[in-house]
């Protein structure tokens, strides 16, 4: 009897492991969706209308000297980046959440100011797809934004939102970087004149550096794609490696696109072509795209900017509405989650129907206002790293280039923050 329940046991456990290597490749291939969606969500949501319109139209001001800034942009998204992705995935928790445990009521404050800044860039990106729609199909732009955010709005109402936006951010993030490349190709930039003054510009500007990193990584962005990777479930310690890859991964896609899209514009910029920067009905991206290629430029480019817009609103709304949980629990996810979101593009949409400010303006400047709010919510997450990693982090030993390059990038958005306040400001014509 006892041998006949021990090989019964046995042939048991031999049929189970196929069913558990099944299992553990469907629990992978489960994971897979949103981690490639918080890498695009975060990728695409640095290089929104707003990043392509401050590109043009600082490349038309700069020339290659811009290339400087792109430069800078890019590192401190990585010192950001690679800090936010980690504590939030060590402790398991969103960042306004964790802030609270570090300073009570700090994640309040924080959520409060992303939300602003969100709603802020969320205009900016409906305008933006108002802009697209116009280079693409010729539709009034102030439609073209209206439809932009009612089509994101759908994707959310959508019955498996979370699929639906991992989907399309993906597609149309590929497409553009794909598009952008042969523009770049085709308008023949001096690619050695860029490089050198990468690392050694003939002018600096920090109100451009400053607006081009709020564009890229302030506000929201900032913890686009590290909210978007908690619903992986794949948080801890134990999954140190995997969100180090993926953030990396994100990093690396959009400073190609920066770069690449810098590249398309100055090869305009540099064949003497002057473009439109100022104008109320300026658009100099389009302009660019448009002496490449003609129309099909100005179709091309349509697709690019609406398909930055849409994905950049569903990044700004989603991102945005998931710090609404630090007010009540009951929007920490599912359908109260995706109504906040809903809603939050809802505002948005009757703000921009409303707001008389000129597109690219106004996408110009609401990179310059969230380069403002960055500092703020780096510095929660810094001292968390040097001092709290015992009972907020769970014990985690953080480690301390990490922290370093972090604080650099802490102190440096600050600086460049308070002597880029007037300068922002006067982008959108409210200040000298």
């Amino acid at each position: 009897m006892e041998m006949g329940t021990a090989m019964s046991d046995a042939q048991q456990a031999t049929e189970s492991e196929p069913d558990a290597k099944q299992k553990a490749k469907a629990f992978a291939r489960s994971r897979r969706g949103p981690i490639l969606g918080a890498i695009f969500l975060m990728a695409t949501s640095a290089i929104g209308p707003g990043f392509i319109t401050q590109t043009a139209t600082f490349t038309a001001t700069l020339g290659a000297a811009f290339a400087f800034a792109i430069l800078v942009s890019v590192l401190i998204d990585f010192a950001v980046q690679m800090n936010i992705w980690r504590m939030i995935t060590v402790s398991g928790k969103r960042a306004g959440d964790l802030a609270n445990d570090a300073v009570p009521y700090s994640g309040h404050v924080l959520a409060v100011l992303i939300v602003i800044g969100g709603l802020a860039f969320n205009i900016g990106n409906i305008a933006g797809g108002g802009l697209g729609l116009n280079a693409l199909l010729g539709i009034d732009p102030k439609i073209g934004g209206l439809l932009t955010g009612l089509l994101a709005i759908g994707i959310f109402l959508f019955k498996k939102a979370g699929r639906a936006v991992d989907l399309t951010v993906m597609v149309l993030g590929l497409g553009m970087i794909l598009m952008t490349v042969v523009v770049a190709i085709a308008s023949a930039p001096p690619v050695g004149e860029a490089l050198r003054q990468t690392f050694v510009p003939d002018t600096i500007n920090f109100a451009t550096i400053t607006t081009i990193v709020g564009g890229t990584v302030g506000g929201y962005i900032t913890y686009a794609g590290a909210h978007r990777y908690l619903e992986s479930g794949l948080t801890g310690t134990d999954h140190i490696k995997g969100v180090h890859r993926a953030s990396m991964q994100g990093i690396l896609v959009t400073g190609i696109m920066r770069y690449v899209l810098f590249l398309a514009i100055l090869g305009v910029v540099a064949s003497g072509v002057a473009l439109d920067v100022s104008g109320q009905a300026a658009n100099p991206a389009a302009q660019a795209f448009g002496v490449v290629l003609g129309d099909a430029g100005i179709r091309i480019f349509g697709f690019i900017f609406w398909a930055a817009a849409l994905t950049s609103v569903i990044g700004a709304a989603y991102t945005s509405a998931t710090f609404l949980s630090v007010f009540s629990k009951r929007l920490a996810g599912g359908w109260p989650l995706q109504l906040a979101t809903v809603a939050f593009i809802l505002v948005s949409l009757l703000v921009f129907a409303l707001i008389g400010t000129a597109p690219a303006a106004l996408l110009v400047f609401v990179g310059g206002f969230n380069g403002l709010i960055l500092p703020i919510g780096l510095s929660i997450f810094m001292y968390i790293g040097w001092f709290r990693q015992r009972d907020v982090l769970g014990g985690y030993r953080y480690p301390k280039w990490l922290l370093i390059v972090g604080t650099i990038a802490t102190l440096l958005s600050f600086w460049m923050g308070a002597n880029s306040i007037g300068p922002i400001f006067a982008f959108l014509g409210m200040g000298a």
